[in-house]
């Protein structure tokens, strides 16, 4: 890297790299958004129709598949984000993952349009895939979530990395970036729910290979956007694999169980490299002091790998430590979600879908949350940052954990919503089964939802990205998609549980959730299981919120006042402050005091 190059960047002069980025760049990342998405929304709210129309699932085998699918994918993640991180830049993997990608959708697309591909009914409420038919399948199912994962693992940190966080107008970029990456995403989706949704659907669900060549060509398109815009990204170096670096700490941790703490955090080893490609210093915190011990070196030994660690590399280990309780206490949310593209479509398949003569499809009911997003987002980004920001003094209005938080009331309010809808369905239905009631009943519980998603799945993506290390970007983002995963699959885990125990405790020795008739289920009863969950998580992570302690970067935490360094907080709000400056203040000036301790 040349002398004036900036850390982690691809060869070239600063001037060069501030010619790089910003929105011209990401508008290339925008539009794969949105075309990626107008069939992987689409596939998401519709697949469980095709799944119990062509290919004879049940109610629950249809939603546990189209969960299992949904989890893998989000699981998969991890594996784009550590490629991303690691060996290959992001943009590479983005390209490579989306082939695979579009090959998965392109194997979709040959077996709806093929009857030999395609299963016969066998006269059961559930049938059993075999043979070719069921290996083709679950082949391209699975290359589908390998695709779509490792896009998403690397993706959204590839846009982000187009600004400059310590930059204060790119940083404010950066803020906007995660809600107009939202933003792309509800567009596209918008279309795919009602166009490829509606294409896919209509003619008694005969037509479900136009929808998923419609969705080939869209994601195709999209990752043609992508590569023709690589002149103007500012491409991340991959640094070392974050695994080792971790692996390092906990290893040389447990080697030095036996030593003493040192009297001052100021004696734990760090380096004072200069070199701009090093990995930006942490500053030193007091929790988990059992892992200070991997940078205490002990006498008369050489500094070295696996001898020694940084106090950075230690603080990296206790950033993503720190981040564990944040995911875990957001799935009960995302389970609830796997709730609106299983159960709730099958709801709008039972109910008066009709807008005057035009049937509107069941699946195309989470148009209406999206609508109201598509004109929210810009609201919140135009409006509403800008005057918390006047308050708060945080680049994004408020924290993202605030945000979080704001996501997860509103999704325990949905579910609420979504078990009082279908008591009035159901009894609408036993009733005149003749006479449903509208489909549009359920845009209330969508709508809430919507709004939820677009407070907690921003914030969670802005939050892991800001407080990953250097060089754990793509990694820690695709912690927001690992949620996204083990909430899908807690959903197929619950319905199974819930149906095994009401089983065996009512008097109809019938699941709540068990055959293909609605009516004869007790999904209201599911939701407001769901309901009282997720009312319970929120107070879950309101602990572990509070309790977390933000990445302080060394050099960028105190200011200097009188002389003297005091603590600095980047946010005025009391509730869930963005830097709760706690420590005290010796211990927040580590680095800088001790750069070069051996």
């Amino acid at each position: 890297m040349g002398e004036d190059a900036e850390p982690g960047y691809d060869r070239m002069s600063t001037s060069k790299i501030k010619r790089k980025g910003g929105l011209r760049a990401t508008s290339f990342i925008y539009a794969l958004v949105a075309l990626e998405n107008m069939g992987f929304v689409a596939n998401m709210v519709s697949l469980v129709l095709y799944f119990s129309r062509k290919m004879y699932f049940d109610l629950a085998n249809s939603a546990n598949t189209l969960t299992n699918l949904m989890g893998s994918t989000f699981l998969l993640s991890i594996v784009g984000g550590f490629i991303s991180d690691t060996y290959i830049n992001r943009f590479h993997t983005c390209l490579i993952f989306g082939t695979i990608e579009v090959a998965a959708l392109a194997m979709m697309t040959i077996q709806a349009h093929s009857s030999s591909l395609l299963p016969l009914p066998c006269g059961k409420a559930n049938c059993r895939l075999e043979g070719g038919t069921a290996v083709y399948f679950y082949a391209s199912l699975c290359l589908l979530a390998l695709g779509v994962g490792g896009v998403r693992g690397a993706l959204p940190a590839l846009g982000a990395d187009q600004f400059d966080a310590k930059d204060p107008k790119e940083a404010k970029g950066l803020a906007s970036y995660f809600n107009w990456l939202l933003l792309s995403t509800v567009t596209g989706a918008t279309v795919g729910v009602t166009v490829i949704v509606w294409v896919a659907t209509n003619k008694n669900n005969q037509n479900w290979w136009k929808g998923f060549v419609i969705t080939t060509v869209g994601a195709f398109v999209g990752f043609i956007f992508l590569a023709v815009g690589k002149p103007f990204y500012r491409l991340q170096i991959p640094r070392d694999s974050p695994l080792i670096r971790i692996a390092q700490v906990i290893v040389v941790a447990i080697k030095n169980r036996r030593l003493s703490h040192p009297e001052s955090p100021s004696e734990l080893y760090e380096v004072n490299d200069k070199d701009p490609e090093s990995t930006a210093k942490i500053a030193h915190t007091e929790q988990f002091r059992w892992l200070d011990k991997a940078a205490i070196l002990p006498q008369n030994t050489e500094p070295s790998e696996w001898k020694v660690c940084t106090v950075t590399q230690v603080e990296e280990v206790k950033v993503l430590i720190r981040m564990l309780p944040i995911i875990a206490s957001t799935i009960i949310m995302n389970t609830c979600m796997a709730q609106l593209q299983t159960f709730s479509v099958q709801q709008g398949y039972r109910m008066d879908g009709y807008l005057g003569s035009f049937l509107v499809p069941a699946a195309s009911i989470p148009v209406i949350p999206l609508l109201f997003m598509v004109i929210l987002i810009p609201i919140y980004d135009r409006v509403f940052v800008p005057f918390a920001r006047k308050f708060t003094k945080h680049p994004s209005g408020i924290t993202q954990l605030q945000r979080v938080g704001v996501g997860l009331v509103l999704s325990a309010l949905s579910m609420s919503i979504a078990a009082l809808v279908e008591v009035k369905r159901r009894h609408q239905s036993l009733k005149n089964p003749l006479k449903p009631i509208s489909l549009f009943w359920l845009s209330f519980q969508y709508g809430v939802f919507g709004i939820a998603d677009m407070f907690t799945l921003v914030g969670l993506l802005e939050f892991f990205y800001k407080e990953a290390p250097a060089g754990m970007k793509s990694l820690s983002t695709s912690f927001t998609w690992i949620s996204l995963s083990f909430g899908y699959f807690l959903s197929s885990v619950l319905v199974d549980a819930i149906n095994s125990v009401t089983k065996s405790i009512t008097p109809s020795k019938q699941g709540w959730l068990h055959g293909l008739d609605l009516d004869r289920n007790n999904l209201n009863l599911f939701y407001w299981f769901l309901a009282i969950l997720s009312v319970l998580n929120f107070f879950h992570y309101l602990y572990w919120a509070i309790w977390y302690k933000y990445k302080k970067d060394s050099g960028d935490n105190v200011v200097v006042k009188d002389g003297n360094p005091v603590p600095h907080s980047i946010s005025g709000v009391p509730f869930l402050k963005a830097a709760e400056a706690e420590d005290d203040v010796s211990k927040a000036t580590t680095v800088d005091e001790t750069s070069g301790r051996n």
